[in-house]
């Protein structure tokens, strides 16, 4: 060797040295190191791969008479029994493919052991141009599974031969479970944003994904499983992509989730697309809401809360939105919410502002569990004296607050804002005791409003009517009266209730009035009858009274009568 080749091989050497030291991060940790570690557990796995099968007899894969019939070859497993290192690939192809009555071969893989998931697992394989291609994975990990490949019939539908069978010994303990898609998902394009058909989570699985070849209309259903408990849930598209936020409700331990696609053939009827399986490490029991139709059918989104038997003080939230492109969602400018703990039963409204609401309503009747009802309003061109509703959603609170149902604010009762505050000072200013409160009330409202008898007759009213509505106004119905009069006394510190029932004679008509705390003792007053009346020409008279502020019940009775509480 020259000197001259000497030095070259030396500088040769010297880079291959610089190179293989120049992989390291700052601490001087070799990068390759996980890299390497990873490859030589893989290669113990194709050592005893090799090992495996160096002692079966590896006989060539055979194939049925059916598969003779169609022209079927399957290049991929070329063997009947052999051994794997956690992935198989099944490939072939079809020459008279355009005979079959069907467009996907059905693999089924059985596992010798069972697993957490079970023991089966399979695969339907689009064919295309006469050709299949699918790489299946281990569910189980480690262990003998029994494959079984099978291609559609060639006059029936849904019929399928078995084409060929094998054994696979997989040597990698390591289980993986592949989302598979039945011939119902495939042709929906559905497409999960999950890695694996089992995953591990704590309380919440985040579902999402597209189905690329259903449109808005379309709806996905959920079936989520554990033993004996089943949870139902209709999920919207929005541009063919779906997410939602799903409570594993049942408690630590794997829940099955069954996604299911609408069938095309049959209206309102759905498809199992796939299966997943998540492992719930939490041992927390939820309880699951439940939905009614009217929350796809009027397109509803709630977003809080996602699970019922919550814990609460004395108030609770919710939020969620409404699809602008839904029947009536432009019109849908509030949401109804019943609470009912026992007998007791109140009404709430919350605003839906740019599609969306998010408000709070109170737990009033004091501790204990209250079910709780969300609707959407009835939307109509027609006016009336009364509102329906349609339910959407219903879950249970358990509440702790005490019971102040006749102090708290309610519906049409706004007793908490400013203005209403302001004035009650200004009226009971001095004042001590609560009769003496009540009755400035009840005089500044019979002789300040003005009986809306347009209103009354026409029956216009809206589902905002309310305390602050009167006050801005000075005029409305018995309700609005009583509205405002409750309203003022509860900002007062004065327990007030608003009475429904019927009044008048011969004829009596829907009728509200007050009842009032005064001093330990219940007390009824109507500040609506105690303003005036409406004389023949049917004008409204202002004619202030006090007759009606803590009457003779008896004599009350002849006129009024009572037929319950409303909040």
């Amino acid at each position: 060797m020259t000197k001259k080749q000497y030095m070259s091989v030396l500088l040769l050497s010297s880079c291959l040295v610089l190179s293989a030291c120049s992989d390291k991060d700052a601490g001087g940790k070799d990068n390759n190191d996980g890299v390497q570690a990873e490859q030589e557990v893989k290669d113990q796995h194709e050592q005893l791969v090799d090992k495996k099968n160096d002692e079966l007899e590896l006989e060539p894969l055979e194939l049925t008479s059916y598969a003779e019939e169609v022209n079927a070859t399957i290049s991929s497993p070329e063997y009947k029994e052999f051994s794997a290192n956690g992935q198989v690939e099944i490939a072939g192809t079809i020459e008279k493919h355009a005979d079959l009555k069907g467009e996907f071969v059905w693999i089924k893989v059985r596992s010798v052991e069972d697993g957490p998931t079970g023991n089966q697992m399979e695969y339907h394989v689009p064919i295309k141009d006469g050709a299949f291609r699918e790489n299946i994975s281990f569910f189980n990990g480690e262990g003998e599974y029994q494959v079984t490949v099978q291609l559609p019939d060639k006059e029936r539908e849904n019929y399928f031969y078995d084409t060929a069978k094998f054994t696979v010994h997989n040597v990698n303990p390591t289980a993986k479970h592949d989302i598979s898609l039945t011939p119902f998902g495939h042709q929906a394009g559905l497409e999960l944003d999950v890695e694996s058909g089992l995953s591990e989570e704590n309380e919440m699985f985040s579902f999402s994904g597209k189905a690329v070849n259903l449109s808005d209309e379309d709806t996905i259903m959920l079936h989520l499983k554990k033993d004996s408990e089943t949870w139902k849930h209709i999920v919207t598209l929005k541009d063919g992509e779906f997410s939602l936020d799903i409570p594993l409700f049942y408690g630590k331990g794997i829940h099955k989730l069954e996604v299911m696609v609408p069938d095309k053939e049959r209206e309102n009827y759905y498809q199992l697309a796939t299966t997943i399986y998540v492992d719930n490490a939490s041992d927390r029991v939820m309880q699951p809401l439940e939905y009614f139709s009217t929350y796809t059918e009027r397109g509803v989104t709630l977003e809080s809360p996602q699970y019922g038997g919550d814990e609460a003080e004395g108030t609770y939230s919710v939020k969620g939105r409404i699809d602008p492109e839904a029947e009536f969602g432009a019109e849908t400018t509030h949401i109804f919410v019943t609470t009912k703990k026992g007998e007791d039963e109140a009404l709430d409204v919350i605003a839906v502002e740019n599609y969306e609401f998010d408000g709070s309503f109170y737990l009033r009747f004091g501790p204990g569990e209250y079910e709780v009802i969300l609707s959407v309003p009835e939307i109509k061109e027609e006016n009336s004296n009364y509102f329906r509703y349609f339910n959407f959603a219903k879950f249970d609170v358990t509440a702790s607050a005490e019971d102040k149902r006749d102090l708290l604010p309610s519906r049409g009762v706004q007793s908490d804002a400013p203005e209403i505050i302001k004035l009650a000072e200004e009226l009971t200013a001095g004042k001590d005791s609560t009769r003496d409160k009540a009755k400035a009330i009840y005089d500044y409202v019979a002789k300040n409003v003005t009986y809306d008898v347009k209103k009354y007759r026409n029956n216009e009213f809206e589902w905002d009517d309310s305390a602050l509505k009167t006050l801005d106004s000075m005029t409305g119905v018995c309700q609005d009266y009583a509205y405002l009069a409750i309203a003022l006394m509860r900002a007062s510190g004065v327990e007030a209730r608003y009475v429904e029932g019927r009044a008048g004679s011969p004829w009596p008509g829907n009728h509200a009035w007050v009842e009032a705390n005064l001093d330990g003792e219940w007390v009824e007053m109507d500040p609506t009858w105690g303003s005036g009346y409406i004389d023949r020409d049917d004008k409204f008279i202002s004619a202030f009274n006090e007759d009606y502020f803590d009457p003779n019940p008896d004599e009350f009775k002849k006129t009024h009568t009572r037929t319950g509480v409303k909040y």
